[in-house]
């Protein structure tokens, strides 16, 4: 954590619901031809009423609940008022000055000794989304631009943080916090690179002899982790360079370059009087009964830092492991599900955290479609205790279940793949590996155990793996008594 940085966060998130949140037309916009999943009401048209989605209000409700939030008990809509090609109304129906809930926040561990920093979140408020400018570009040059309404009228929460963080370490910790409370919520998918949760940056320095903030920057166009923590920290690097020069920080709006690592700058910043807000007429403020609030709260489902704690208890995992499982809701799921047939949950726990994320990464797989169901990992993890493959073959086995989709089982069979537990076959290979390898028996011999080690690397290399390594073991060490 670094005393003089400033960092407030402004994080979208995607409701997930059926229909958006003024009209009737489908959230189901991606992949759809442009400007077909639209009507008159999200396309601006004169005369049409925006209707709010209750259902949009319900998640907003929950999320506002489990981020610790006061909820305003009645909360209005305004108009905010901007002119941009991808705005059919020339405004944004949003929420300012009686959002939906504020003065929250979320814990989260930092640093070597994951001590808890209470990071206060101001603000939590609903608004639809906008379009999606399309750049034709011709010769390396954008020759144009054209407009997809599908887009418009998304429901969305936005959650504004407190300047309370203090590192790009820390933003990328409350972030990953913040996708599982809403993935666990199932408010939202928490996917940043489709767009279904957005994240902009402002951030200033401090300066360290009057405590006074810094003029601030606000960065947009981060759609991963990895690059929220390189925008973040490159305009750290450029405000203190241009500090130490003594140049002063201009207040304006950059966006992350991902090819060139940079942020450039996008346009001056706005102040909340440039949006000329006021109340949507066409929209009764919304009053929430308590008996509504009180059946949403007593309803929320078991949040991530709950099962965090759990896998810990009633596991016996380490805080490492409870932690990266809890992170991705589908994960944790995954590793409930195996444990109903599996009762060594550490060993269960490294399986799915090494080879099952490993090949979900490199295919780019999705948990929800990974074909070594939860039950086929556990029958996996079965042989390898009955002795019938080593952990080695396992892997490999794991591999083609993963490509193909079979049972371990039936790929064991057909491979050939079983351990070689005959004392007699191992036998016969280890006496050829003594002999070729006369120095490191002298060696054990001596007390020296790393030939050991050795040799038995030997055999199971002189066996593919197949050899079952505590018989290997024994063997080695009767044979050169």
């Amino acid at each position: 954590m670094q005393e003089d940085i400033v960092i407030g966060l402004e994080i979208h998130v995607q409701l997930l619901t059926k229909t958006k949140i003024f009209c009737q037309c489908s959230t189901d916009y991606i992949d759809k031809k442009p400007n077909t999943n639209t009507c008159p009401v999200c396309l601006g048209l004169p005369g049409c009423l925006p209707v709010l989605n209750s259902k949009a209000l319900e998640l907003a409700i929950r999320t506002a609940i489990a981020l610790n939030c006061q909820i305003n008990k009645k909360n209005v809509f305004h108009r905010k008022n901007y002119f941009y090609p991808d705005l059919p109304k020339a405004y944004q129906i949003s929420q300012y000055d009686l959002p939906l809930a504020r003065e929250g926040f979320l814990e989260i561990k930092t640093g070597e000794k994951k001590e808890n920093r209470k990071i206060r979140i101001e603000r939590a408020h609903m608004e639809e989304d906008a379009g999606k400018l399309v750049h034709m570009e011709e010769n390396g040059r954008i020759s144009g631009s054209l407009v997809d309404f599908n887009r418009c009228g998304i429901p969305l929460l936005e959650i504004v943080t407190k300047p309370d963080i203090c590192s790009s370490e820390e933003a990328i910790i409350f972030l990953k916090n913040l996708r599982s409370i809403v993935q666990y919520l199932g408010v939202c998918d928490g996917n940043l690179e489709r767009g279904s949760m957005r994240c902009d940056a402002n951030i200033s320095i401090r300066d360290p002899k009057t405590h006074q903030l810094g003029t601030k920057t606000e960065v947009k166009n981060m759609n991963s982790f990895r690059a929220i923590r390189k925008a973040l920290d490159y305009e750290i690097k450029r405000q203190r360079k241009l500090i130490n020069k003594g140049k002063k920080i201009i207040q304006e709006t950059r966006r992350w370059d991902e090819e060139n690592n940079r942020t450039i700058t996008m346009r001056n910043k706005e102040e909340a009087h440039d949006y000329r807000y006021f109340p949507e007429p066409d929209l009764l403020p919304i009053q929430i009964k308590d008996s509504w609030f009180f059946e949403i709260k007593n309803n929320l489902p078991e949040l991530p830092d709950v099962r965090r704690e759990r896998f810990v208890n009633s596991y016996g995992l380490s805080d490492y492991d409870a932690d990266r499982l809890v992170e991705i809701k589908e994960l944790g799921d995954y590793f409930e599900r195996a444990s109903h047939h599996y009762k060594d949950y550490k060993k269960l726990a490294n399986w799915i955290l090494g080879e099952l994320l490993r090949y979900l990464r490199e295919s780019n797989t999705r948990i929800e479609s990974n074909p070594v169901t939860a039950q086929r990992l556990t029958d996996l993890l079965k042989l390898i205790d009955q002795k019938v493959v080593s952990g080695k073959i396992a892997k490999t086995i794991f591999e083609k279940m993963f490509k193909n989709g079979k049972s371990a089982s039936e790929l064991v069979e057909k491979s050939g793949l079983t351990q070689i537990k005959n004392e007699d076959e191992i036998g016969f290979i280890i006496e050829k590996v003594i002999e070729k390898n006369t120095q490191s028996v002298d060696d054990y011999r001596q007390g020296r155990e790393k030939a050991l080690n050795f040799l038995v690397g030997q055999v199971m290399r002189q066996t593919k793996g197949r050899a079952q390594p505590d018989l290997v073991l024994r063997l080695l060490k009767e044979k050169m008594k």
